[in-house]
């Protein structure tokens, strides 16, 4: 029997409990060491980010044997590492603040991009005591993140504290981005009038045809370009696992993990032509 081994294979649960025992473990340490200089929230940038991450963590409701997932790491490290690079402020939250759990299947430290995210014991203690997104002004942010993780498709749609956050920081003039499943905050946003905010926009998302490749059809609600497409958004796709990018004003979206700092990449660029 063929074994899928492409990184969105279905995880294990125990290497799911390890990893986050790994995570308890840096944040202790990090909650013991001194400060060092130039970690997360020490020094202030005039152009601020928001990076929003799942709470979700099972492929379907949480139960003990239900399959892990969460936030996919390298959508989180890559635009981390672009935005801070670019010398942007980042904070992290997540729809119920707190700890958010990481997709098993995308621990990989041999990218040395995630591993300069892990290593950084601020960045790191940020990220798993995000804050809750109701309890952030959302205007405080020059751009709003949504990383993407399977785990979103059930805790970022139609959820009215995403939509507020996507609906304040579109209405101050912000950008708002998302990569591979994290469009799925963009799922029945409304703009003043009803209009859905997708309607009419040029995006892109984790197509049906990388879903069908992950062999992840059948496990998640619904399907995220599918769904855009009926709220009137146009959907531009690339090859399967091909890096994507898509900007239609300050609507900027990612295809797939491949396209995550790309994705971020444009979101700097906007920002600093402003």
């Amino acid at each position: 029997m063929r074994t899928n081994t492409h990184p969105f294979a279905p995880g294990t649960v125990q290497r799911s409990r390890l990893i986050h025992l790994l995570v308890l473990v840096s944040l202790a340490v990090a909650w013991c060491a001194p400060a060092v200089p130039g970690v997360e929230g020490e020094d202030v940038t005039e152009l601020q980010v928001l990076i929003v991450v799942t709470n979700h963590g099972t492929l379907g409701p949480s139960d003990a044997d239900a399959k892990p997932t969460g936030f996919w790491l390298a959508e989180v490290a890559h635009p981390w590492a672009e935005f801070r690079d670019a010398g942007l402020a980042v904070d992290f939250a997540s729809p119920d603040g707190g700890f958010v759990p990481m997709d098993p299947r995308s621990f990989d430290l041999e990218d040395a991009v995630n591993r300069r995210l892990w290593e950084n014991l601020g960045a790191i203690e940020a990220l798993y005591n995000s804050h809750a997104l109701a309890a952030v002004d959302p205007t405080d942010y020059d751009a709003i993140f949504f990383a993407g993780g399977h785990g979103t498709m059930w805790d970022f749609p139609d959820n009215e504290v995403v939509q507020q956050a996507v609906r304040r920081v579109w209405d101050d003039g912000g950008i708002v981005g998302a990569v591979c499943h994290g469009p799925a905050a963009l799922v029945g946003v409304e703009l003043e009038g009803g209009k859905q905010l997708v309607a009419g926009k040029r995006l892109t998302a984790f197509t049906v045809a990388e879903e069908r490749a992950v062999d992840l059809v059948d496990a998640v609600p619904f399907l995220l370009t599918e769904r855009l497409e009926e709220l009137g958004a146009t959907v531009v796709t690339a090859e399967t696992f091909a890096e994507q990018v898509v900007a239609d004003g300050r609507l900027v979206t990612g295809q797939n993990p491949a396209s995550a700092g790309p994705t971020a990449a444009r979101i700097v660029s906007l920002l600093q032509k402003r």
